[in-house]
């Protein structure tokens, strides 16, 4: 058996459903430990998922010698607190989006793990589908011309379940963080430039403990090309991005939730609409899987702690924008 990465879960959130049978079908990890508040909600997610040790407390996993990383799926206040004591306690750290509740939080998340000498990852799992690289080679190829504008959007109506986790503001909820972080990150990637401005208007809702339940953005990038946007937590799901160009587009459907894992493009250029296949595949396993090479020193992160904090300081900007009504420089 080719080496495995072994991996402890520290919370029973329900993105597990699609990370945790992902890891154990991954070529490079297992599943070996989950942990809960409670003994009893960690050993039905252990059940759930044919884990075989349960953890009534984050604490025990992380004092379990036999676990090399840990995935944090906790709610977004928690991830700070949790990436560094993991750190502290030698577990590599594969972390949910968004890394930290800002900027400086996703720093001091980033120096700890420096400091202890493990690796730290942000869970965007789209950008381990190939295609994204496959996308970003068309772009510099020249084809569809200079970019002129890159629009998306990421939204889904949850707003009935007055309980979610992300309608609680101490928390971190709200909708940028949960879904309109997708965009910015696509953007900042296929761009490979930093905002130098934003602009964001919200809706904060007082049925929701005032989160952002919709949040429209504009993120200015240099040479007057710019990303627009929208994500929410209260609209029919939409899933998608267009890069548009001088001489043509690109549009991505299902760009950050492949449908059946399926991962096509389309290019339209001189007039001419090409789709670019793309054999199916689980950005969550192959998440795992690059994250596994980049802990043995195979390989590095795709999105390494410096891409998550400055991610956040775009994020960080927009939700600025959307309180005080005004254009934020970065």
């Amino acid at each position: 058996m080719s080496k495995q990465l072994n991996w402890g879960v520290i919370g029973a959130a329900g993105i597990n459903g699609a990370v945790v049978p992902a890891i154990q079908a991954s070529s490079t990890g297992r599943v070996v430990a989950i942990a809960s508040r409670t003994q009893e909600k960690a050993q039905a997610a252990a059940d759930k998922f044919g884990i075989p040790t349960a953890y009534g407390s984050y604490e025990q996993l992380l004092a379990d010698k036999s676990i090399d990383a840990v995935y944090i799926p906790l709610p977004n206040h928690l991830h700070r607190e949790w990436a560094i004591r993991a750190a502290e306690a030698g577990k590599h750290v594969l972390c949910e989006k968004p890394l930290a509740l800002n900027a400086q939080e996703a720093q001091e998340m980033a120096d700890a793990c420096a400091k202890a000498g493990v690796q730290l990852a942000e869970a965007f799992m789209y950008r381990h589908q190939p295609r994204w690289e496959r996308i970003k080679n068309v772009i510099a190829s020249g084809e569809i011309g200079e970019l002129r504008v890159l629009r998306g959007a990421f939204t889904f109506n949850g707003a009935a379940n007055k309980g979610n986790v992300r309608f609680n503001a101490d928390w971190g909820g709200g909708s940028l963080f949960d879904v309109g972080c997708y965009p910015v990150s696509a953007a900042r990637f296929l761009l490979g430039s930093e905002p130098v401005a934003a602009s964001a208007h919200a809706l904060f809702s007082p049925e929701h403990d005032g989160v952002d339940m919709m949040l429209s953005g504009i993120l200015e990038f240099p040479g007057d090309v710019a990303l627009t946007f929208d994500c929410g937590m209260w609209a029919d799901f939409r899933n998608f991005f267009e890069i548009v160009g001088t001489n043509g587009r690109i549009e991505i459907p299902g760009t950050f939730l492949p449908n059946g894992e399926e991962a096509d493009f389309v290019v339209y250029s001189g007039g001419q609409r090409r789709v670019d296949k793309e054999p199916a595949a689980n950005q969550y396993s192959l998440q795992a899987d690059r994250f596994a090479r980049s802990v043995w020193g195979e390989a590095t992160p795709l999105v390494p702690p410096t891409d998550a904090v400055r991610n956040m300081r775009a994020l960080d900007a927009l939700m600025r924008s959307a309180r005080e009504k005004a254009r934020v420089t970065l």
